[in-house]
């Protein structure tokens, strides 16, 4: 398959957030609400638009990753990480090696910059085969100090979290209460944009 990695551009938000419904719609929930979080991180100050990546294929957004700057709170003062979501995959072209070629690049790109760290909520069976480990092993939890498999870490420089321990916030952008009426309300809104598909209660979702 032919596919080319860039950066994103203001006429692709669309595209974009649509694909991210697709990608999402009925899998964690009935429908989806990770295409208004892209939505809200385009629109955020945090979003860090020279990490954030698209995967096209024959001129076609396929895939996408996007990287918002988050907090470290540590005893020393906050220290500026990153955390990056959605990655995600076009349906119809998933399991081609998209989302790896999107996450290396990515990772490859971050370890330019002056990020020490990033820290994400995903697969624990998946992001560890590229390095990344429990925050705990970092000593670093969520705001209310808990901390769970999915809560994963990975050091952009080599050995700055020894020794640091510490709460992870992400921007408000990234607070997405499916249980809070008013950002339901938001939701359904936004969703009007795109087309309609069907909500359904599936087997596995969680949400």
């Amino acid at each position: 398959m032919d596919m080319q990695i860039g950066h994103i551009l203001e006429n692709d938000h669309y595209e974009i957030e649509y694909l991210a419904k697709r990608a999402f719609w009925n899998l964690n929930m009935p429908g989806c609400d990770e295409h208004y979080l892209v939505h809200r991180i385009f629109a955020d100050p945090n979003y860090v638009p020279d990490l954030s990546l698209v995967a096209k294929s024959d001129g076609k957004i396929v895939g996408l990753i996007l990287y918002t700057k988050c907090r470290l709170e540590t005893k020393s003062g906050d220290i500026d990480v990153l955390t990056f979501g959605p990655l995600c995959v076009d349906p119809t072209f998933q399991r081609k090696g998209i989302g790896k070629a999107l996450l290396l690049e990515s990772i490859k790109l971050a370890k330019a910059t002056d990020y020490p760290a990033v820290f994400i909520c995903g697969v624990p069976t998946y992001y560890p085969r590229f390095g990344f480990k429990p925050a705990k092993e970092f000593g670093v939890t969520m705001p209310d100090g808990s901390t769970f498999d999915a809560f994963m870490g990975y050091e952009l420089k080599e050995g700055f979290l020894a020794g640091i321990s510490g709460k992870f916030y992400e921007p408000n952008c990234c607070d997405c209460d499916i249980h809070d009426e008013r950002y339901l309300a938001e939701l359904e809104e936004f969703d009007r944009q795109f087309p309609y598909m069907e909500k359904k209660v599936l087997p596995g979702q969680w949400r």
